[in-house]
């Protein structure tokens, strides 16, 4: 499976608000929600991202304090943390505005992302913490996280008011999974097996890869047509697990 960064439409909703950033009236409004149930790529997508521009990404741990979390964020830097923790705040911010500015040089926007961001969204804290990171050198910075994270935000208002810029993950479209499997999968793929991945994994990112893993599997062992591997090409043959059983998907026979 190639390692590729997909641009799908989740992931270019994103982009276009990180776009709209650049444009932004109130330079303090620079906190980015990313939220979506689990499975449709927020964790991929965010780590791409990161790896991509030279971002730095952190995921939050349920017993995360304030020092924890900057001591997170500077190892993400490679930075030896110092002892206290307005020494770990200063070394945070220099770091990052070092970091915003040599990528401003090559067009590029980084930024800060926290995954993960429901576990510590009710701590005022740690909440206070990250206000005040993306305050002080205006840098983008991505809260990912699921249902509660909206929630926990309108709690705190002088935060809430730096958020509005959002972005909901929601299940991969066809064309969604047509654009993953030409660019991920090293087999071709006929349309018609696009379309039941599709329907099989119901947009889920996590099902997607499986079934091109299986897929990969099989089409090397056969010669695909021109067309690539076909649903009639894979009849029989397992291409996902049913998570509710945990028994093997086997691709139907057609006509």
């Amino acid at each position: 499976m190639r390692n590729v960064f997909v641009e799908t439409s989740n992931v270019r909703s994103f982009l276009g608000v990180l776009a709209g950033l650049e444009q932004r009236g109130a330079a303090e409004a620079c906190l980015v929600v990313v939220d979506g149930e689990p499975g449709v790529g927020k964790t991929t997508a965010m780590r791409r991202w990161a790896v991509q521009t030279g971002s730095v990404y952190v995921r939050a741990q349920s017993e995360w304090d304030y020092r924890w979390m900057l001591d997170d964020i500077l190892g993400s830097l490679n930075i030896t943390p110092p002892r206290g923790a307005q020494q770990k705040f200063a070394a945070v911010t220099a770091a990052l505005v070092e970091r915003c500015h040599a990528a401003a040089v090559d067009g590029r926007t980084v930024g800060l992302v926290i995954d993960e961001c429901d576990l510590v969204s009710s701590r005022s804290a740690i909440m206070e913490g990250i206000r005040g990171i993306s305050d002080l050198q205006q840098v983008p910075t991505v809260l990912v996280g699921m249902g509660k994270l909206r929630d926990h935000l309108r709690r705190y208002p002088q935060i809430e008011s730096r958020a509005p810029h959002k972005v909901k993950f929601v299940p991969a479209t066809l064309e969604d999974v047509q654009l993953i499997m030409a660019q991920r999968c090293e087999i071709v793929v006929a349309k018609d097996l696009c379309e039941f991945v599709w329907r099989l994994a119901r947009g889920y990112h996590r099902e997607i890869l499986e079934a091109i893993a299986h897929i990969e599997r099989f089409g090397r062992r056969i010669d695909p047509g021109p067309g690539g591997v076909t649903l009639a090409d894979m009849a029989g043959q397992p291409i996902g697990t049913d998570r509710t059983t945990g028994h093997a998907v086997l691709v139907p026979r057609v006509g």
